[in-house]
């Protein structure tokens, strides 16, 4: 028989991937990537730093372009490969990424009055300026339905849905008055795709209603009209027009419609699975399960772990959510992760640009590789963008200490990767204090990919062996594999898993050396971590400055 294939749909933050997998084995045999062509690289700035919009237009236009060029790439990878052969869809996508839409389900952007008002756009992950309606949510929550929060690690944040759909209520009035409804991205693609975008037709995932809208089942859903309404009444009547009831990834939204077919080269009819966020669905491509640690490593960074849906669990404090059926059908999602890593590395290079064109990733990388662990006598702190996981406090910024007049571009990079780690590490143990352990880690995402030196640091920090996932395209593969198990290719998601996902050869080992001292770096990052980030923390930094210098001298004479 003929080999079956299957499209994955990567919606990123400047670019959409299709991905064509063979559901067999999981070959990947094409691929596609269009950059979004509004805004700077893909995304809506303004003179607030904030604030960071999409054009739902780019969304459209990029599936058919991706979709038909990776059709045409699979036609000269493959010897009688046919667009018939491709038997379902699975779609991800950043989150929480939320558009307005009119009662047809059409975003409001795409109206003539709207189309350059970035409230009608959508709302991407990283937006920020909701922080003090996220706040105020916050600490009604924590009166009035403190189970809310504590499913989604007992604070709510600026880049999640109703935060984002409240500041529009208050900053932008006219176009929340016009929008009937909001969507995910990573609902309304799959609703575009298969002509189910009508409000009372639309199927939304649990993926991102659960861990960025508070939907839960316990409850009913989304939270109750009650609570919405003494945030603000248009928020109890919209929670009407939400919609009742989310599902994991097991099933499908619909079928291609024919419009869709026609654009695209598919077959009409064939199915398309309800989608989820893409570090969710990368967690499937790397090959989660119980006892396993994903860390999808770029810009930012998401880590997931998932437990049996039927063991007893505790509310970890910290994290992004805990939330049935969210990554895996039958199992709790827990998400956790770094508002920036890749970010920060990025701001380095090329917002200080130490050493001028010379001063690359590959340079810096090159120079911090030949420092010992301690030898720069310096500690950082990584947020840069904020802390998502475990202080979940988005007013929270970078630091950089031990700085001397001596202190190089290479000893910083080599510091700030540190603190990424140290980060990681954070996460950890936070699981693990709470009864998850963590027995095995597989990475994945570009960093994970193309830097040995920061897979390295990683082990030595953490102690453990960093494995990376086979596919570099992991959220597009975790999609594809939802498109496999939606069009019957494999019979559950353990299956499509063993069958279409594995590991690089190549796993990085931790030097006991190095990772002893980094267990003395470890602890004076944790002062640091905990005198900024915590409230009732008391304590005495007098020493910090000091113990790094013994650690670097001790570094020195080493090496």
């Amino acid at each position: 028989m003929p080999a079956t294939y299957t499209i994955g749909l990567d919606y990123g933050t400047n670019s959409v991937r299709a991905l064509i997998v063979n559901s067999a084995n999981g070959r990947e045999i094409a691929t596609a990537v269009w950059g979004y062509e509004t805004g700077s690289e893909g995304v809506i700035l303004s003179r607030d730093p904030n604030l960071a919009r999409q054009n739902p237009a780019d969304y459209v236009k990029g599936a058919a372009i991706t979709i038909r060029q990776a059709l045409a790439a699979a036609r000269k990878n493959v010897r009688g490969f046919r667009p018939e052969q491709v038997i379902g869809i699975g779609v991800d996508a950043t989150g929480s990424t939320p558009l307005p839409v009119d009662a047809q389900g059409q975003p409001l952007a795409f109206q003539r009055k709207f189309a350059r008002h970035p409230a009608a756009q959508a709302w991407l992950w990283k937006d920020h300026t909701s922080v003090a309606e996220a706040a105020e949510i916050t600490q009604m929550a924590r009166r009035l339905r403190p189970q809310y929060l504590a499913k989604c690690g007992g604070t709510y944040s600026s880049e999640w849905f109703f935060s984002k759909i409240l500041h529009c209520r208050r900053t932008a009035p006219a176009v929340f008055a016009a929008a009937h409804t909001w969507v995910e991205c990573a609902d309304y693609i799959p609703a575009m795709l298969t002509g189910t975008e009508h409000p009372d037709q639309l199927t939304v995932g649990v993926c991102a209603a659960g861990h960025k809208a508070m939907y839960h089942d316990d409850w009913g859903g989304y939270p109750d009209a009650r609570f919405l309404g003494k945030l603000d009444p248009e928020l109890a009547a919209l929670r009407a027009r939400l919609r009742p009831r989310a599902h994991p990834i097991d099933r499908a939204v619909g079928g291609l419609t024919a419009d869709w077919a026609r654009r695209t080269g598919l077959t009409a009819g064939i199915p398309v699975a309800v989608g989820a966020i893409d570090a969710h669905l990368g967690a499937v491509g790397s090959g989660i399960g119980p006892g396993t640690m994903t860390q999808i490593i770029g810009t930012s960074a998401c880590t997931m772990m998932v437990v049996p849906a039927g063991r007893a669990l505790a509310d970890v404090p910290g994290l992004c959510g805990i939330v049935k059926g969210s990554i895996l059908p039958g199992y709790h999602g827990l998400e956790a992760g770094q508002a920036a890593v890749g970010d920060i590395y990025n701001w380095f290079v090329n917002y200080l640009q130490p050493g001028g064109p010379a001063g690359t990733h590959a340079a810096l990388t090159a120079a911090a590789a030949k420092l010992q662990p301690g030898e720069s006598g310096l500690l950082a702190l990584d947020w840069n963008n904020g802390n998502r996981t475990i202080l979940a406090d988005q007013q929270l910024t970078g630091l950089l200490l031990g700085q001397t007049l001596y202190t190089t571009p290479a000893e910083i990079y080599r510091a700030l990767i540190e603190a990424t780690a140290f980060g990681a590490l954070t996460i950890i143990r936070r699981f693990e204090e709470y009864g998850i352990p963590v027995k095995q880690i597989i990475n994945c995402g570009g960093i994970a990919e193309k830097n040995p030196l920061v897979m390295q640091i990683y082990a030595d920090v953490t102690g453990r062996p960093m494995k990376v996932s086979r596919s570099a395209q992991t959220c597009a593969l975790g999609a594809a594999i939802a498109g496999a198990v939606v069009a019957g290719a494999h019979r559950n998601y353990a299956a499509a898993q063993k069958a279409m996902t594995g590991l690089k050869p190549r796993v990085f080992k931790p030097n006991p050396k190095a990772h002893a001292v980094y267990q003395q770096l470890y602890a004076l990052y944790r002062q640091l971590h905990d005198a900024f980030g915590v409230a009732e923390w008391t304590g005495n930094l007098s020493q910090v400055m000091k113990q790094l210098i013994a650690l670097r001298s001790a570094a020195r004479r080493v090496a």
